[in-house]
């Protein structure tokens, strides 16, 4: 007799509103209708999903579904590297700004995510590397990135994306330029900033249209800096992020590269997922085609 597959489920318990544990009965009835079997772990600190994967022989599994946000999958894929782990990723967006199922278009609706998950459908995408760590989606730096880090978790839960907007508008008037040097194999560059960020995904923080370019299996990362300017342009250039229409702006300088390395003379902030990044000098890589993610069906 075929043994039985497993479907290995992360979730955050903490994530977004922390309602998706109400719906874990639902998912295991789903998954074992298709003759497998879910094994949930409680992965609200991190090293519970460290722990499993380690230990795991995945010629018994036929996936890893990951339900949190940025942070939550951050963690799955960073210890699916280090155990070299290369089974297909199910996504449950259930965090706060889900910027990275944001891409796939995931849904909300959990029947759609589990159909999804169950599903033959899957594609390629892109890992960036920063300093030994691999991030999905965005890694950022400079005073706003504090925002994310200073937001209270409470609430992110209840007012979700706008709980970002609203700690922004009181940080805003405190920023101040930052010199960076920037240097790729094509070029070199000497600015002077207030925020940037190295791409993967599309949308960051919850804006839709951050790198409105970006390609998550084009082997290259969006690179997207902020430069000093006069307080008063700030307002029509949010304008233009909001509308995807800012990397032509003057006051943005934007590349895209499959290497980078980030230096500075100054103490920068940096954030990679959603969570704490390392300081600088930060090198940025790509390994091209490291994940196979669970999408909708083709029409």
């Amino acid at each position: 007799m075929e043994k039985m597959k497993k479907v290995l489920l992360f979730y955050n318990p903490y994530s977004g509103n922390g309602l998706f544990k109400n719906n874990l009965d639902f998912i295991v009835d789903k998954v074992q209708q298709k003759g497998c079997q879910l094994i949930p772990v409680r992965a609200a600190m991190g090293r519970a999903i460290e722990r499993a994967l380690a230990e795991m022989d995945q010629s018994e599994y036929d996936e890893i579904i990951v339900a949190g946000g940025d942070g939550t999958i951050n963690i799955c894929v960073n210890a699916m590297i280090a155990n070299d782990i290369d089974l297909p990723l199910g996504i449950f967006p259930t965090g706060t700004a889900n910027d990275f199922a944001y891409y796939f278009d995931l849904p909300y609706d959990v029947e759609e995510m589990v159909d999804i998950a169950l599903g033959d459908e899957w594609t390629y995408a892109d890992v960036g590397k920063c300093n030994g760590k691999y991030f999905v989606n965005v890694a950022a730096l400079g005073a706003l990135i504090d925002v994310s880090q200073k937001t209270d978790p409470n609430l992110k839960n209840t007012l979700g994306v706008f709980a970002y907007y609203l700690r922004a508008s009181t940080e805003i008037m405190n920023i101040h330029p930052i010199p960076v040097r920037l240097t790729t194999p094509e070029d070199t560059f000497e600015e002077d900033m207030f925020f940037m960020v190295v791409m993967n995904g599309r949308s960051a923080g919850g804006f839709k249209k951050v790198s409105p370019w970006s390609e998550v299996n084009d082997g290259k990362l969006d690179v997207i800096l902020f430069r000093k300017m006069p307080i008063i342009e700030m307002g029509p250039l949010l304008l233009a992020v909001l509308a995807g229409n800012h990397p032509n702006n003057r006051n943005v300088l934007y590349f895209q590269t499959s290497k980078l390395r980030i230096e500075s003379d100054e103490d920068v902030s940096t954030d990679v997922d959603g969570e704490h990044g390392e300081k600088l000098p930060l090198d940025f890589s790509v390994l091209h085609n490291r994940l196979r993610i669970k999408v909708k069906k083709t029409k």
